[in-house]
């Protein structure tokens, strides 16, 4: 700390606007944290030692760094990443779990326990799925997830193993693991081109953003994405308004940066 303060008389104050000087700086919440971490240990070291009589660390705080917003695809991005026909049987099966992603906003352990016999309420546009805490929501499925969905439905039995009861299956015939989900959609984007590496929750990220982005009804991404608190859900305002921002910047004849 600056100034000629020795170790054994610097105040919480003193310590508390040098945290403040180094934040107004650039450093992070985070990296204060550290910092102070390691200065109420030292101090305590002192203080077994008879050196010092309180610890002045005690009770601050680093400031708090902001929540980093999810990362998501753009509506192009998604339509290149499912923009995808094969014939090859791993293919077939990926698109239908990856349409299903964005479709309807599932957990990647939500979408890996789905069983055979949701397959009727699927061809018909809607999954009942079983989310966090054991609670059963209803999801609506597109017509695009729902053909994606059927026509892995017609080819199943080609890899699944006998008496098998789950949706999705991996090469040994048993029900896929979530591990290998996540590694087919990361070689799926990289095979379409994606800069960007693309997780199974990018794709629930994206559908919640796009879906808020078009209803504005935040009540009903909530529910749709089986979110306890309308809290967890308000981030994609955030991503809604960040959207709203560059097109703003990007068309308002007052917002327009010269070139």
């Amino acid at each position: 700390m600056p100034g000629s303060t020795s170790i054994a008389t610097v105040e919480s104050h003193q310590i508390r606007r040098f945290i403040g000087q180094l934040h107004a700086r650039g450093l992070g919440g985070r990296s204060l944290a550290r910092m102070l971490s390691t200065w109420r240990g030292y101090y305590r070291w002192l203080g077994r030692r008879g050196a010092i009589t309180h610890n002045p660390v005690d009770g601050v705080r680093a400031p708090k760094s902001p929540k980093a917003l999810p990362k998501l695809l753009s509506p192009d991005e998604a339509n290149r990443l499912l923009d995808l026909a094969s014939d090859e049987l791993p293919e077939i099966r990926d698109q239908a779990m990856f349409e299903l992603f964005y479709s309807s906003g599932l957990r990647l352990a939500e979408l890996a326990a789905l069983d055979l016999e949701c397959l009727e309420d699927l061809l018909a546009g809607e999954v009942r799925v079983l989310g966090k805490r054991s609670k059963p929501r209803l999801v609506p499925v597109g017509s695009k997830a729902c053909a994606a969905v059927g026509a892995w439905a017609q080819r199943r039995v080609e890899l699944a193993a006998p008496e098998e009861s789950a949706l999705f299956v991996g090469q040994r015939g048993r029900r896929i693991n979530p591990r290998v989900i996540e590694e087919r959609l990361k070689r799926r984007a990289q095979a379409q081109g994606l800069s960007t590496s693309v997780h199974p929750h990018m794709l629930r990220h994206s559908f919640a953003s796009h879906v808020l982005q078009s209803s504005g009804d935040l009540r009903a991404v909530q529910e749709m994405l089986g979110h306890a608190s309308i809290a967890s859900t308000q981030v994609y305002t955030h991503l809604d308004f960040q959207h709203l921002a560059k097109v703003y910047d990007a068309s308002h004849p007052r917002a327009k940066r010269k070139g």
